[in-house]
């Protein structure tokens, strides 16, 4: 008999569907000589600090370094305290059961770290020596399924990626374990301080943005600006110079002229590339842009389109497709003609040539870009239905032409020099997708300029002092803490510079989203409408590591670095001690910083 474990439920009875199952049974279904099961996500974790020994909260046990982690049923709250979760416990005597009759095992976790750390907690906490293929797929459709089952990989060839996952799993035990007890027992506080691996470098980058926000005195300025005329066709042109009184700028207002002599005219045509197609992160900050969507909601909307077969798998952080995904792209831009939102762009490139940009084999990690898979959806909420059009949308805009726009600059003399600027789209390309304008047009541009010519004498129609004022840094939003958390904390704005530091980010894409929720929860954090800020609990927890290496964006985004590394086949014991040193070395730090904090 052969065994499928998928992940949950629900892929478990999809895929017993695919195979014509449909003896249902107690955990499990049979029929065609197959027996599918599942997990519930993670059934396991690794084991309390008690179950080596380290019972209570004491200083005397810190460094807590275990030299052999165990695992442990997941638990649950109940009136006597956190006990073993019933349903867990007799699922996994099922899946016990089922892997004792097994001649084989195929494993259907989700095709990622940690659906690979689920199946293998579970084979390992029920001692089973059993031989196992895996299962590997990017799309839930029934023709990925059967395609994937007729390709099943060896199970040792996703060793590496079960260290990585297992290494990842072991320093977040090992530094929010320590780091938390370490800060709670100096600080004497009532209450936990919970401290961790990837949220607090998540915590100081908002606590200090919210800082510098806070303390930010604006400074005014003031520029001069005059209205020129061409044949009656008037536009503004601001003064090249800021100047810092307003009496400097009222002493140059003077000096402007009744007329304005052009000096000089630049036209350049430019090319806007369109932007490569959605990974999980990226799809989170448009729809946190577009709809408010948490980086929660999103995964979560995702997910479910996912196991519906609609899109491809979501938690992947790679925006690039090989050729062999490619071949298929043009049926599925033929599968949207009839959108209501973007249809007519979808019947322009069934007969265009499709850009290739997003198209990089070597790019494409476990998991390509995000896809709609080609089946046709039904009964969406509108929610469901928002993603699904950013994915299908996103789709269209990647293979589209580049935007062509002409960006003018017209260098004036009345006085002082003055510049006037203005964009005009030529050819629209992929911004016509979604029809959307260009986001970052500055308030002092015009939309379109006259033709005018270098020695032309304008009369000045209008003349003005605008007085403005220098601006913080905006408060992070979900979208833009999710950009800043893929390049631990430096801001990038291109999309393929940005993809490049991607291994060395906060977290991963699958990741980010439980983090900025876990930061909630704990009351570190909270929204105001759009933006995060930090709680006075949050604020009292980063004055007292900012200084301490927990808080350092860049050493945690390095080991993320290393845990993919680890996944290639480097070194795991080398990873191993080296968290270990910093464990022993952040819990001295902890204990000493604590003493005195402000919060009780």
């Amino acid at each position: 008999m052969k065994v499928i474990i998928a992940e949950k439920p629900s892929v478990g009875r999809e895929i017993a569907k695919v195979f014509g199952a449909t003896n249902k049974k107690d955990g499990y279904i049979e029929g065609k000589g197959y027996t599918f099961t599942w997990a519930f996500g993670h059934l396991l974790q690794l084991a309390a600090p008690q179950e080596y020994g380290f019972y209570g909260w004491n200083v005397q046990n810190l460094p807590m370094l275990p030299q052999k982690f165990k695992l442990a049923i997941r638990k649950v709250k109940t009136k006597d305290g956190l006990v073993d979760d019933p349903g867990v416990k007799k699922q996994l005597n099922i899946i016990k059961t089922l892997f004792d009759e097994a001649t084989e095992i195929i494993v259907a976790t989700d095709a990622g770290r940690e659906g690979e750390l689920i199946f293998r907690y579970i084979y390992y906490y029920l001692k089973c020596k059993k031989p196992f293929k895996r299962l590997w797929i990017s799309s839930q459709t029934d023709a990925a399924i059967k395609d994937g089952f007729r390709n099943l990989k060896p199970g040792a060839d996703y060793d590496s990626l079960f260290n990585s996952a297992h290494c990842r799993s072991q320093s977040d035990w090992l530094v929010g374990m320590n780091a938390t007890q370490a800060l709670s027992l100096s600080a004497g506080t009532r209450s936990v301080l919970s401290l961790g691996r990837v949220q607090t470098p998540t915590l100081a980058m908002i606590c200090a943005r919210y800082i510098e926000h806070k303390n930010f005195v604006p400074q005014n300025f003031y520029q001069v600006v005059i209205q020129p005329d061409k044949d009656g066709q008037a536009f503004k042109a601001v003064s090249v110079t800021n100047f810092k009184t307003k009496e400097e700028a009222e002493a140059v207002l003077q000096l402007v002229e009744p007329t304005c002599t052009i000096e000089n005219v630049e036209a350049k045509p430019r090319k806007e590339p369109p932007p490569l197609l959605h990974d999980l992160s990226s799809l989170q900050q448009e729809a946190n842009k577009r709809k408010g969507f948490t980086a929660d909601q999103t995964l979560t909307l995702l997910q479910n389109l996912y196991e519906n077969k609609l899109v491809t798998y979501p938690r992947t952080g790679s925006r690039y497709i090989g050729d062999d995904v490619f071949a298929g792209v043009p049926q599925l831009i033929a599968g949207f003609t009839e959108h209501v939102e973007f249809g007519k762009q979808a019947i322009i490139l069934t007969s265009a040539k499709l850009n290739k940009r997003s198209v990089n084999a070597k790019k494409v990690t476990d998991h390509h870009a995000i896809l709609p898979t080609g089946e046709k959806p039904n009964h969406l909420t509108d929610d469901q239905q928002a993603i699904y059009d950013m994915v299908a949308g996103r789709m269209l805009e990647a293979f589209h032409a580049d935007c062509i726009k002409e960006i003018t600059k017209i260098t004036i003399l009345s006085g002082t020099k003055f510049l006037a600027s203005g964009t005009v789209i030529q050819t629209a390309g992929w911004r016509a997708v979604f029809n959307d304008k260009d986001e970052e047009k500055k308030d002092e541009e015009n939309a379109t300029l006259p033709a005018v010519k270098p020695g032309e004498i304008l009369p000045v129609t209008a003349k003005d002092i605008l007085e403005k004022q220098t601006k913080p840094k905006p408060l992070y939003n979900e979208a833009s803490l999710l950009k800043a958390l893929e390049t631990a904390g430096k801001e990038i704005d291109d999309d393929e510079l940005r993809q490049a530091m991607k291994d060395s980010g906060l977290g991963t894409p699958a990741t980010r989203a439980a983090i900025i929720e876990t930061l909630l929860k704990r009351d570190y954090i909270a929204r105001e409408k759009k933006n995060l800020v930090p709680t006075s609990t949050g604020l009292s927890v980063y004055n007292v590591v900012k200084d301490q290496r927990i808080s350092q964006a860049e050493l945690t985004g390095a080991w993320e670095k290393r845990l993919e590394e680890i996944r290639s086949g480097a070194s795991v014991s080398a990873f191993q001690e080296e968290i270990k040193v910093y464990t022993r070395a952040i819990t001295q730090e902890l204990l000493q910083a604590g003493k005195g904090m402000a919060l009780k």
